[in-house]
């Protein structure tokens, strides 16, 4: 290859549509950029929640924001609110952002509220984040522009919820705006060099040939091109997240839609709610070992609000990663890559990370070896780092009343997640691992929700009078509620600047 110009995306729906509107906008009309699908295969999302990291790529592809959100029937989101995960009966809201509260000299807010907290002299951690009271309170806006510098209200971190569908039709007439081809068809060949192995060309059913230099597979849980035809193989991470199935329904909206995800513990697994304008998306992820297909979906529509629109969709996955993301000349993106299941709502930024980094890793010529083990070792941390984060939920937990519980309270844990959890229990003390995708502010937040509580504080918290730091506790609280109060319902701010039609 003397100069790579031909890119096939094999499958669209959100990883491939996501893939081919940002090379294009990047890349540029130097790139002939090519996408098969084929109507005859149906996508997994029935709606998605998303993390805040979607801004940078809408912002990339320089998308009008109340557009998107009209477009895609989307809503705003907050946080993730996780209902009867530490036990029965108890609550708590992972909410976006930057910090809790405000930091004080060296050390972090939450530091000075361990020690507050210990004494009486303080509320739940939640009464401390923005978002979260935000949240509690159905409350929502952007950052404002016409607030002092260093205001909560100056720099609030939010995400989307919306229809997968509608968003892959979206991005779909972008990308096509910027040169993409598109080609309906089912692949029935895929031509491979005999020296090499590398793809050279996949052959529709119609006899239609596309030849690439480049392959980027979107084709779903199948892989197509990384585990089909290159047999990469699969790190399985069951040991850890036993899940393996869901179930997925739409219901019709009751009341306005709040700005936050819900994931309710139940006893096999979890179900999720995902409000949108036009409806609300639910679904129950579940095991199979401790629960029957038939048992999870009278619990999931059992425990609905609303009326359902269909019946349940079922899905059937393994979670964890290819063993390699790039192999020769294909590079997997979404689900082709890997699974990991929708709990702290990370498909999207996972499919995102992927073509960021390829991006950064683009060969111009050839394809060195080099290139693919730094995306490789990339995107392996990734999950890694992501895997633990959503392990801790299942396995920091007081929850006994059923098999799957005991069994989740009771497994073994990565180790470098037992190192994380022992140093935070020692003394709230927690370190980000380089460029991993949960800051500090979402690793405390879920620890003390999931009963993870301190022996201690830093040292540095004891140099302060106890009458200075509830003063300084209490302050933070009454600026963030009054922070609130100026906040407009999320129904209003959806109404004023991006309301949809309803739905043809």
């Amino acid at each position: 290859m003397d100069h790579l110009q031909r890119i096939v995306i094999v499958g669209g729906g959100t990883a491939g549509w996501m893939t081919a509107a940002a090379l294009s906008r990047v890349l540029g009309p130097a790139y002939d950029i090519a996408l098969v699908e084929s109507e005859q295969i149906g996508t997994v999302g029935v709606g998605e929640a998303t993390v805040p990291h979607i801004k940078a790529f809408n912002q990339l592809l320089r998308i009008d924001e109340a557009d998107f959100v009209r477009s895609t029937q989307g809503s705003f989101k907050l946080g993730i609110e996780f209902v009867d995960w530490l036990d029965v009966g108890e609550r708590y809201i992972h909410g976006f952002g930057t910090e809790i509260g405000h930091p004080l000299g060296l050390l972090p807010f939450h530091q000075y509220w361990l020690k507050a907290r210990a004494q009486g002299r303080a509320g739940p951690l939640g009464d401390y984040t923005l978002n979260t009271l935000a949240a509690q309170r159905g409350r929502f806006m952007v950052s404002a522009t016409d607030v002092p510098a260093g205001s909560p209200l100056s720099n609030i971190a939010y995400a989307y919820h919306f229809d997968a569908g509608l968003y892959a039709r979206y991005l779909r007439r972008y990308a096509e705006q910027r040169g993409v081809r598109r080609h309906e068809g089912m692949i029935d060949h895929v031509a491979q060099h005999p020296e090499s192995g590398f793809v050279s060309a996949v052959r529709l059913q119609d006899g239609t040939m596309l030849e690439g230099d480049l392959f980027v597979d979107c084709s779903g849980f199948r892989g197509l091109l990384i585990e089909q035809t290159l047999q990469t193989g699969y790190h399985d991470f069951t040991q850890w997240l036993p899940c393996d199935r869901a179930l997925a329904v739409p219901t019709a909206n009751v009341g306005p839609p709040a700005p936050f995800t819900r994931a309710t513990a139940r006893p096999a697994g979890w179900q999720w709610r995902i409000p949108l304008q036009h409806r609300t998306g639910n679904g129950y992820v579940y095991s199979s070992a401790h629960i029957s297909d038939d048992e999870a979906a009278a619990t999931l529509l059992a425990n609905l609000k609303g009326e359902a629109l269909g019946d349940p969709r079922p899905l059937r996955f393994v979670t964890g990663r290819r063993k390699q993301c790039w192999n020769r000349n294909v590079v997997a993106i979404g689900l082709s890559s890997g699974f990991l299941e929708p709990l702290e709502s990370t498909s999207i930024h996972l499919i995102q990370s992927g073509i960021s980094k390829l991006l950064e890793l683009l060969p111009r010529e050839g394809f060195n070896p080099v290139l693919a083990e730094r995306y490789n070792a990339q995107l392996a941390f990734e999950f890694d780092r992501i895997r633990d984060f959503i392990v801790l939920h299942y396995n920091a937990t007081r929850r006994d009343d059923t098999p799957f519980w005991r069994h989740c309270r009771t497994m073994e844990i990565p180790a470098e997640l037992r190192t994380a959890i022992d140093l935070f229990r020692d003394s709230g003390r927690f370190f980000r691992n380089a460029s991993e995708m949960f800051d500090t502010i979402s690793w405390v937040q879920v620890m003390i929700g999931q009963g993870i509580v301190p022996q201690g504080w830093h040292p540095l918290v004891d140099n302060l009078p106890d009458e200075e730091i509830a003063r300084f506790v209490d302050s933070v609280g009454r600026t963030l509620n009054a922070c609130v109060d100026a906040m407009p319902p999320h129904q209003a701010f959806i109404d004023r600047h991006c309301k949809a039609s309803p739905p043809a």
